[in-house]
């Protein structure tokens, strides 16, 4: 999913949302504090997506999870790939 997915794709994501996505991969290891830290929601949503690209298989399941029990709405309108 994330390799694939265009940054853009979530920028239906609420501010709300994000923060708590980008707080989750945080607590769980997937990424530190410099790279939670971004000027603006679009630039945070690119963000998240390049680092969990880098970081692989694993670091997407997190952001996935996340995403489906955040925003369900977002994550439905996200396409097949990702279920």
């Amino acid at each position: 999913f994330v390799s694939q997915q265009d940054p853009s794709g979530l920028r239906h994501v609420s501010e709300q949302v994000l923060n708590q996505l980008l707080e989750s991969l945080l607590q769980q290891g997937v990424i530190n504090q410099r790279e939670m830290e971004a000027e603006t929601r679009a630039d945070r949503a690119r963000a998240v997506i390049d680092m969990v690209r880098r970081k692989g298989a694993e670091a997407s399941s997190v952001l996935i999870d996340g995403l489906r029990q955040l925003d369900p709405h977002v994550f439905q309108n996200l396409g097949p790939d990702v279920k």
